[in-house]
This record gives C-alpha cells, structure tokens and sequence, in this order.
C-alpha cells in the first residue's frame, strides 16, 4: 500500500474560497494565477510564491496564518493544555469554568472569576441632570471622541469576548444589555448600531429570520450568525433537588427565577409550559424576574432560588449544573446601510479569526463555526 505524504504546507483556502462565495474561476481571477492553479493548492498537490499566497489571503480577507499553516500546527478548534496553579482564596474550580492565567515568578496561576462584579464598570461621563428620556452628563475628556464607537444591545454575555477583540483592533463596542425583543425594537427605533437576538420561531423552530422578517421592511436589515448555544435549565451543584426537566418546575418545593416577557428565555420556558399543560401560576417564581443570564445563574448560585432557565456558558461560569433544552443560534442584526462601515467591518472580520472562535467556544455552550457568516 502507498504511504500517503503529509504535505510540506496545509491550507484552508477551499473552505475559506466557498466561504466567501468565490467559484474557482473567480478566485484565481481576482488573484492573478489559473484556475488549475486553485485547484492544485486546495489539494495540496501546489504550494503557492509568497506573492500568490499574499494575494489570496487580501481577496479572502484572511490572514496568512487563517489560510496557510505548517503541518502539525494547533488547528482553530484546539487548545493548548497548561498545568496551573489556581489561585488559593476562591471555591474549588469546576471542569469548564473560565480562568484568568498571569504567571508569577515561575507559577502559572489560574484565577477564578469573581461570582459577581466587583469593580466599577466603564464610563466616560456621570449625569447632571435627568427628565423624561433627556439630560445633561459631565464628560470626564472634553476632548475624546465617540466615533470609532458602536452600540450594541443584546443579552448574550459572549459579546464580552467580540468587545475585547475589537478594542485591540481599534473600535469600542459600547454594550446595552438588552433582552432579544428589547434589542430589536432599539434597532428599528435608530438608537443602536447592532442589537443581539435569540428568538425561535415555534411554528418553524428557526432562529431569529421569522421575528425579525416581521419587524423590519424587507432587504432593510442584514444578519449575522454570532454563534449557536445550548438553552437549558440550570441548577445548584450536584442537582440537589433532583430536577429532571421543566415538568419539575410545578413541584413542591422546587423555586425559580424567570426572564422578562420578550426575552428568548421567557419564550422557551413558556413554550415547554404549553407543551406540558402546566399552568404557569403553580410555578413558584414564575413572577420573579432576573434581567439576564448572568443575573438569572447568580441566583441560582445564591442559593436564592433552585433553577432558572439560561445558557451552559452560564452555567459553566457559576459552576453550576446544566440540562440541554434547545440549541438555537444567537445573531447580530444591523441596518444594511451600516456594513459598509470601518467599525462594522473590523467587527464583521473578527468574528471570522480562529482566535475569537476559539476563545468564545472555550467558554462552554457555544459553537462559533458559522460565526461571521451573513444569513440575510
């Protein structure tokens, strides 16, 4: 039997070419080389000149390192595996929870994340005065500027992640948390740039299209795929209530805190309800209200209530325990008129690097795979 060679150089660009939407023929025209020429690099069988190579990643709109790579070299989905100390002081850490690593001396040390905040969030200015909608703020720089800023709204904590990318590259994301149906509305308003939506369509069990189809004038919103998460109910370590599935909600004993009314959760906890023929009233805590995931899964971790219904991300940051209900894909919508924009653009960039996938799927719950691509 022949012994398959392993090739001098391993390349991306046949996912990478269908990716953004070019045929063969189109590719090697934008790039200057034969059409034979893009067939015989994506087998393997070519390594391109440092001239071609540089041309394809500018007409993919990749880095090099996102298109060509030594054999061998770590692929996106991977992680390198460290040993570490974890930082004495905070509870015993939990398989999948987040870290921060900062090397002390010869030590790696892991450092849990606190439960909740506390540091002061970011501001640029306080308010002066208020009324009605309007005021006055005090800018703490009279001389800084707003511009290479977007607002985003959305309730999704891994936009944490798109941020932090993003204000290396040079653009702030300026983060709203709104729920899904909340982020849209601001959308169609004119306040916000991008808002974050979950929202599944019962009917046809699709991600966002069917609400946003019915929010917004035809061809006058584009969407982006962010990632695809699990939903589910999440509960105290080790499950000791013993829930099984949303039917244990009406239990005795059992205590919940809910979502607001047009968040993606309040939807899919009402949805399994209708399902089992469970009235919410005998659902202790249904009128309880947490405003967001984070703030639904510190409960949970409080020991206020028993369970919520958040994200395995959550979950995992919390340290706590998770039943799958739904998988379902969280999108960014933004006015068509806007993608052309640098800050949009940048953002729209990132969300294709293998750094970004990585560090998002990392968290725990989300599949950024189809991340970057546009859906409408």
């Amino acid at each position: 039997m022949k012994k398959k060679v392993q090739p001098e150089i391993e390349n991306n660009l046949g996912a990478l070419r269908r990716k953004r939407g070019f045929s063969a023929a189109g590719l090697a025209k934008a790039v200057g080389i034969s059409r034979q020429t893009v067939y015989a690099i994506e087998a393997g069988s070519y390594i391109p000149n440092t001239t071609a190579a540089l041309r394809l990643a500018h007409a993919l709109e990749v880095k090099m390192e996102e298109l060509f790579a030594l054999p061998g070299k770590l692929p996106a989905g991977d992680s390198l595996v460290e040993s570490v100390t974890f930082l004495p002081g905070a509870e015993p850490a939990q398989t999948g929870q987040p870290v921060e690593l900062c090397r002390t001396g010869k030590t790696l040390f892991a450092s849990t994340p606190s439960p909740a905040p506390w540091y002061f969030p970011p501001s640029d200015a306080v308010v002066a005065s208020a009324a009605a909608g309007k005021g006055e703020v005090r800018v703490y720089d009279p001389e800084g500027g707003f511009g290479n800023r977007l607002l985003m709204a959305g309730c999704d904590p891994g936009i944490s992640v798109l941020a932090r990318h993003a204000r290396l590259a040079g653009v702030e994301l300026v983060l709203a948390h709104r729920n899904s149906s909340q982020a849209l509305e601001l959308l169609k308003q004119g306040c916000v740039h991008v808002a974050g939506t979950h929202l599944r369509d019962e009917a046809t069990g699709q991600s966002n299209l069917p609400q946003i189809g019915r929010t917004f004038p035809k061809s006058s919103v584009a969407v982006i795929s962010f990632a695809v998460w699990e939903a589910g109910i999440v509960m105290a370590r080790g499950n000791p209530k013993a829930v099984r599935g949303v039917e244990d909600f009406a239990r005795r004993g059992i205590r919940m805190v809910n979502r607001e009314p047009g968040s993606g959760s309040r939807l899919l906890l009402d949805s399994h309800l209708r399902r089992l023929k469970i009235d919410s009233r005998r659902v202790r805590g249904y009128r309880d209200l947490a405003a967001g995931h984070l703030a639904a899964a510190w409960q949970v971790r409080s020991g206020a209530v028993d369970c919520c219904i958040a994200t395995r991300a959550a979950s995992r940051l919390f340290g706590l325990d998770f039943i799958p209900l739904v998988s379902e894909r969280y999108d960014l919508a933004m006015r068509r008129r806007e993608l052309d924009s640098p800050p949009v653009q940048l953002v729209l960039d990132i969300l294709n690097r293998a750094s970004f996938r990585r560090e998002l799927e990392s968290i725990g719950g989300y599949d950024a795979r189809t991340a970057g691509q546009r859906l409408l």
